[in-house]
């Protein structure tokens, strides 16, 4: 039975005994993403990723099998799998015990009992709906805030959660729905659920569906039930506030009200109940004729549309996802009625004939596996807030830009043929730009410097890639820059110090040898991965200052290398003679800044010869710089 707490049951276990177990994975939703493009692998390059901490591409599930088998049978493993359906799930994941060491545990969830026992589990636990005490307490959780119900509604309350049938899920989104409502609408809902079937869960949830405000949440619940499960929250309001949706409130109101979820990492998730009465909901305004649903996600509904033309205005979403290996073709003249569609979702499809067809009105348009070497010019995308071509085969973006004052999201990554960069001018809203894996990408547009609005940049494994435009330390609104992987990259400039809003920088595995100095000066940053140092930026900045103290040995001839003059100096005082000391001042001229480590005030001004140092400094406009303790920094122009 579904919604009875499998899965808040594996979860809690898994936190319980993970931490006795090096080598561990949590598997969630399998039947879900069993029947995602690729699905089947990208379950088995998870299970993998989570235990060797490497990535491993999968060219076939078969491949898969072998791989788990070679590579994890000597681990002791704790492994759950969430929602099974199939014994060709259990047979990919965790074909036979011989696949992993002794002391293995694996946890398995399913609706149907019938594949543990063909996979000869050891033990079976049935689950039990919860008892009256149980249920009461879990309601008023939601229904009240507190573990009982008010006086004035303990008796209205028992009488819900007895026709909630015990079911967690139903109780959490009641509960949820009747928070902060009066008797009344307590009432009808009593009445509503007195007359549905004890095991008709989804005409139970659609109690709360249908008690939201307004049309623009029960819109949010649908795209999201039909496309955004598994997407990034902000990615996902951008889109919706673009089709006038209200997403902030409306996402917040749906969170509240227990028909959505938000997990640690930003992602939206929502219960397969509550995703499949969603579902219904529109398919049953249109049982017989798919063309005139507001959302197409169902494989074969769409292929019958978009083969025989038979598309409407009515149809506002539509999804349609094949391996990427497919080379299933489609007119773009089946595009041509949908005059209302604003989310667009392929993958292995091939459009032939003039994009011209396609809806004016398009917000969203993700298109994995995007055949041609750029956008084609008479497709409108003057209305599109999300462009998502991932494994594209563009070499370029537009072969002539269009101005797209609504785009915030572009995200081109895997397209192993990109050579150019679009003119970012033309871009003036962009928020997160996405050129993750670009191996041909050998550099990025000057005008990356325009992009007034954005808050991520990712460049993650662009092999090719040798230097960033000057102009991108300009980017003032910058919070994200991810450099991981480009192995060509060996500088960052001393301008980075510009980016004043940079929060996160990543840039482990680059030819980088040498941490910016001017990143210690940084209000902003929060977390570092760089030259070997990783971490929030208050553990990390004192080893990199560290990593410049040295002792000044052969002080005079250290000056006069040419890559050090007018540059940064560390001083270590403890550890540096008088005759060292003294030979500084002829050098001050050449030298920007000076780092000096010390064990306290009284010994930076009592060694010898430092006050007439600082005396020097001073006539060259001194700067006393605030850094971690017993470290000063002096710094002068």
């Amino acid at each position: 039975m579904g919604g009875i707490g499998k899965t808040t049951i594996a979860k809690a276990i898994y936190k319980e005994i993970c931490r006795n177990f090096r080598d561990r994975s949590f598997l969630a939703n399998i039947r879900e993403r069993w029947e995602h493009i690729d699905g089947k692998v990208s379950l088995q390059e998870q299970l993998l990723l989570d235990i060797l901490k490497t990535t491993t591409e999968m060219p076939n599930i078969d491949s898969g099998k072998n791989t788990i088998k070679d590579m994890l049978c000597n681990k002791r493993v704790l492994l759950v799998l969430d929602d099974v359906d199939s014994l060709d799930q259990l047979n990919a994941l965790c074909g036979s015990r011989e696949w992993f060491g002794s002391g293995t545990r694996i946890i398995i969830t399913t609706k149907d009992k019938r594949i543990l026992g063909a996979n000869g589990v050891d033990k079976v636990y049935m689950m039990e709906t919860m008892d009256d005490s149980e249920s009461i307490e879990l309601f008023s959780w939601h229904a009240f805030k507190q573990d009982r119900p008010r006086d004035d509604f303990l008796k209205i309350s028992k009488e819900i959660v007895h026709y909630s049938g015990g079911l967690p899920l139903a109780l959490t989104v009641l509960g949820s729905y009747l928070f902060g409502n009066g008797i009344a609408d307590w009432m009808c809902v009593l009445e509503k659920i007195k007359i549905i079937p004890k095991d008709e869960v989804q005409r139970k949830l659609k109690v709360s569906y249908d008690g939201l405000n307004d049309d623009t949440e029960k819109d949010i619940f649908l795209d999201i039930a039909c496309f955004f499960i598994g997407m990034d929250r902000n990615d996902v309001t951008q889109i919706l506030n673009g089709c006038g949706l209200f997403a902030n409130i409306g996402i917040s109101v749906l969170v509240e009200r227990s028909l959505l979820t938000v997990d640690d990492k930003n992602t939206l998730g929502m219960h397969d109940l509550l995703r499949d009465m969603g579902r219904e909901i529109i398919r049953e305004k249109s049982p017989r004729d798919p063309e005139d649903r507001s959302r197409l996600w169902f494989q074969e509904d769409v292929l019958n549309v978009l083969f025989e033309k038979t598309g409407t205005k009515a149809v506002e979403g539509l999804a349609l996802k094949l391996p990427i290996t497919s080379s299933k073709c489609f007119s773009a003249e089946s595009f041509e009625k949908m005059e209302r569609l604003r989310l667009l979702q392929l993958a292995g499809v091939q459009l032939d004939g003039d994009f011209e067809y396609l809806s004016r009105k398009l917000r969203w348009l993700c298109w994995k596996g995007f055949p041609l070497p750029f956008i084609p010019s008479n497709f409108y995308q003057r209305n599109l807030v999300s462009i998502e071509l991932e494994n594209s085969k563009m070499i370029f973006v537009w072969k002539e830009t269009q101005r797209l004052a609504k785009l915030k999201i572009l995200n081109l990554s895997h397209s192993h043929y990109l050579m150019h960069t679009p003119d970012f001018s033309y871009l003036p809203n962009l928020e997160k730009l996405v050129l993750k894996d670009c191996p041909m990408l050998t550099e990025v547009s000057h005008t990356i410097g325009d992009l007034g609005e954005i808050l991520l940049i990712d460049l993650e494994d662009c092999v090719s890639l040798r230097s960033l435009p000057r102009s991108i330390y300009k980017l003032k609104s910058l919070k994200t820059l991810i450099l991981s992987g480009c192995i060509m990259i060996d500088k960052l400039e001393e301008d980075i110090e510009q980016m004043e809003s940079l929060t996160t920088l990543l840039a482990d595995n680059t030819a980088l040898t040498r941490v910016p100095f001017s990143i210690v000066r940084s209000k902003s940053i929060v977390y570092i991965s760089l030259c070997g140092h990783e971490g929030f930026s208050r553990d990390v900045f004192p080893s990199i200052i560290k990593s410049w103290m040295s002792p000044t040995n052969n002080l005079p001839s250290y000056f006069q290398t040419s890559t050090i003059m007018s540059s940064h100096v560390p001083l270590d005082v403890p550890r540096s003679s008088s005759q060292e000391l003294s030979s500084i001042s002829k050098y001050l001229p050449s030298i920007r800044s000076l780092w000096v480590k010390c064990s306290s005030d009284l010994q930076l001004f009592w060694m010898p010869y430092m006050p007439q140092i600082l005396k020097n400094w001073n006539q060259l406009q001194l700067k006393y710089l605030e850094i971690p303790p017993n470290l000063f920094s002096f710094q002068w122009e």
